[in-house]
């Protein structure tokens, strides 16, 4: 398999294997008119496998996406063929229009306009609930 190099864009490494997908969707990539690659069970020394997510663009990116997804993963930033920057992730504490509340009761059920937050509430466990109605997210990674 032969993946090109990037000149200027974004390479998503150490992604947890079978999460590739589950990132490209919630980070509509599918809308980018640009090449994307999507790499998925690498072999790695480090992890064993894991995917890998190629974007030819220098674009924003939604962290907290990432660190929802997986934590463990690391944003690579490529300007002029070299890595610029480097970004370990981290679980966001708060999350706002990332997950939306199941609760059919909850106030983001009734009110269109309403953003879904949630909140980090047991980091070892990965647990969001919703502050509105306190329901916990959930994870179907």
């Amino acid at each position: 398999m032969n993946i090109d190099s990037i000149q200027n864009g974004i390479v998503i490494d150490h992604i947890t294997a079978g999460q590739g997908m589950k990132l490209y969707e919630l980070l509509h990539f599918d809308e980018l008119e640009c090449s994307v690659a999507i790499i998925k069970n690498v072999s790695s020394k480090k992890m064993g496998k894991k995917d890998i997510i190629k974007v030819d663009a220098d674009i924003p990116v939604n962290i907290d996406v990432i660190g929802y997804i997986d934590p463990d993963a690391t944003v690579n930033i490529i300007r002029d063929g070299v890595l610029a920057e480097k970004m370990n992730i981290q679980m966001p504490s708060v999350l706002t229009n990332v997950i939306f509340c199941k609760n059919p009761r909850c106030i983001t059920s009734t009110e269109q306009e309403l953003d879904h937050v949630f909140r980090l509430t047991d980091k070892e466990n990965k647990v969001y609930r919703c502050v509105y109605c306190e329901t916990k997210a959930e994870r179907n990674l």
